[in-house]
């Protein structure tokens, strides 16, 4: 077993385990290069909010989009995003990745946002 079927076997567990909640999650995706994360619905079929660094405005502001510094960018935006939508409390599905580095950064951000996991 590799690196990313490792990942993706723990991504499905912790998205079972969601779906059973119908709970909305904040999902985040890191690539080398580039940090996003998503508001998606209980029922996992609508996206509610969204932030990435490859927005226009993100970009230009950080255009290294692969360091903690832009994770906590994206962070900070998605839980304004997420306020603005009406949403307060979220569960993190961190998709298999490990909870250090970019992911915790941009988790903290949310938090310090407002938002609840």
């Amino acid at each position: 077993m590799n690196k990313k079927e490792s990942r993706l076997r723990r991504a499905r567990k912790t998205r079972a385990k969601l779906a059973e909640l119908k709970a909305v999650r904040l999902t985040v995706f890191r690539s080398n290069c580039h940090i996003y994360a998503q508001i998606i619905s209980g029922c996992g079929s609508k996206v509610l909010a969204s932030a990435s660094t490859l927005e226009a405005d993100m970009h230009a502001r950080m255009p290294n989009g692969g360091n903690k510094a832009a994770a906590a960018e994206v962070g900070k935006l998605i839980a304004e995003r997420a306020k603005a939508a009406g949403i307060e409390t979220v569960s993190f599905d961190r998709a298999g990745f490990l909870y250090h580095g970019r992911v915790r950064t941009l988790a903290e951000a949310a938090r310090e946002g407002g938002l609840k996991f």
